[in-house]
């Protein structure tokens, strides 16, 4: 056997295991959530009753989706919130949709009086994805709806 063959071998030899090493790394690489498709709706009081904010959005991660924390927050306060601030937010209730896919719905009811006192203008939505694997992601302007003046 010629050194040229040898040679020419061992370099597919390494190539191939290059991209076999790559294959596995990249196939037990864990992604950060992601959250897709967020919507967030004012429904006003009507004949007496509160307001409710519904916000939904399609969360996904590859090992599945554990939460959905979420803050809605008037703009006119200025407030920024952190990722780790919204730990201690409410949850979403998620549905599964797919083997990596939830569809999180989050509803804040408030009653006639307290609908009253709610800040008018626009407001946003701040988000924590939680993955099944413990990843997160945070995203501080998910959505936004306006309670009317």
């Amino acid at each position: 056997m010629s050194q040229r063959v040898v040679v020419a071998s061992l370099v597919g030899a390494v190539a191939l295991g290059g991209v076999a090493a790559g294959g596995i790394a990249s196939a037990t690489a864990s992604s950060e959530p992601t959250v897709e498709n967020a919507t967030a709706r004012y429904q006003a009081p009507a004949g007496g009753g509160g307001a409710e904010v519904t916000f939904t959005a399609e969360v996904s991660d590859d090992s599945g989706v554990r939460d959905l924390k979420v803050l809605a927050w008037p703009k006119s306060s200025h407030l920024d919130p952190k990722a780790g601030e919204l730990e201690k937010a409410e949850s979403a209730t998620c549905e599964k949709t797919g083997e990596e896919t939830s569809r999180c719905t989050y509803t804040l009811k408030a009653g006639a009086d307290e609908a009253a006192g709610l800040p008018r203008g626009p407001w946003k939505v701040s988000v924590l994805a939680k993955g099944e694997d413990g990843d997160t992601t945070f995203v501080p302007d998910a959505a936004t709806f306006t309670v009317p003046r």
